[in-house]
């Protein structure tokens, strides 16, 4: 058991709305109070509705509770756009005598688009009143590796053997606005590193699997590709009958999920009479709660 005594582990998630109706605020968040074009809100709407609800925030509970029975040690959840709002999150940490922190964001490959702007709610203008160490990237831990390739080889074997086929792999990720990538920042290489290791650790030979970005964002300007449709039209063209995509950037069930791999690009596979089946997501997995709980046990010593 590791001392707890005014140490705790505060981990940071995007976080959803939790209702259509809350989906113009939770918008709003995102943008950092930008006006946000009523078609997106729409669109957005939209999306939600094909799916029912967002799991994300409940997944992220989860989560965290399962750490804290992993750890014996307080864990805190603070999401970026929604309900608790990481600044909300560390006063209380801090009301609750919190002295000495370990916070991991739910997103093992860093960005300045995402773990930086976790980074930023986190410090706030002055820092938080309590030490902070701010785990800046994990994207090759060796156990969220592990997880991954155990999803891979249960989901591929069963898709394969219902394909009748050896079906090419498609790993994804969040894209990022292209500039993000030309001024240094690491999250195309780690991104695509995760899913290189994710490869080798499920079986995988050079020539079975390839690498896209996915749920390019409806703002102007360029993002990362190759896209996930393009990727399909490119295997279609090599006479594949199927795709199985696996997304090694997100850590639970959401709508980049639930939508826009299992609904859009299901679509868009079956519009080129092709099929695509996806790995399950980590959700609860016994090993990514290891992964965490290795991170936090790593850094609990100042």
């Amino acid at each position: 058991m590791l001392a707890a005594q005014n140490f705790a582990v505060l981990l940071l998630a995007h976080g959803t709305a939790d209702s259509i109706d809350d989906i113009p605020e939770f918008l709003r968040n995102v943008t950092g109070g930008r006006p946000v074009p009523p078609q997106v809100i729409e669109e957005v709407k939209h999306r939600y509705s094909l799916i029912g609800h967002s799991p994300m925030n409940e997944i992220t509970a989860r989560q965290g509770e399962l750490l804290a029975r992993e750890l014996r040690l307080p864990v805190y959840v603070g999401m970026r756009n929604w309900k608790p709002l990481i600044p909300d999150v560390v006063k209380k940490m801090a009301s609750d005598g919190v002295l000495r922190a370990v916070a991991i964001c739910l997103a093992p490959q860093n960005s300045r688009t995402s773990v930086g702007l976790y980074r930023k709610a986190v410090e706030g203008d002055s820092g938080p009143s309590f030490a902070l160490d701010f785990i800046e990237s994990w994207h090759d831990h060796p156990q969220l590796i592990q997880a991954f390739a155990e999803k891979l080889r249960a989901g591929w074997a069963a898709a394969c053997a219902e394909a009748g086929a050896r079906l090419p792999v498609v790993f994804t990720a969040h894209s990022v606005p292209s500039r993000t990538i030309a001024e240094g920042d690491p999250y195309e290489r780690q991104a695509r590193e995760t899913a290189s290791l994710v490869a080798n650790s499920g079986g995988l030979k050079e020539s079975d699997w390839s690498f896209a970005f996915q749920s390019q964002g409806m703002s102007g300007g360029a993002w990362l590709g190759p896209t996930v449709e393009e990727t399909i039209l490119r295997l279609k063209s090599g006479g594949h009958p199927g795709v199985f995509v696996q997304p090694i950037g997100f850590l639970c069930d959401h709508v980049e999920v639930l939508y826009d791999i299992d609904i859009a690009f299901k679509e868009f596979a079956q519009k080129q009479c092709m099929r695509l089946w996806r790995a399950a997501s980590l959700n609860e997995s016994p090993l990514l709660i290891a992964a965490l709980a290795e991170i936090v046990r790593s850094h609990q010593e100042p």
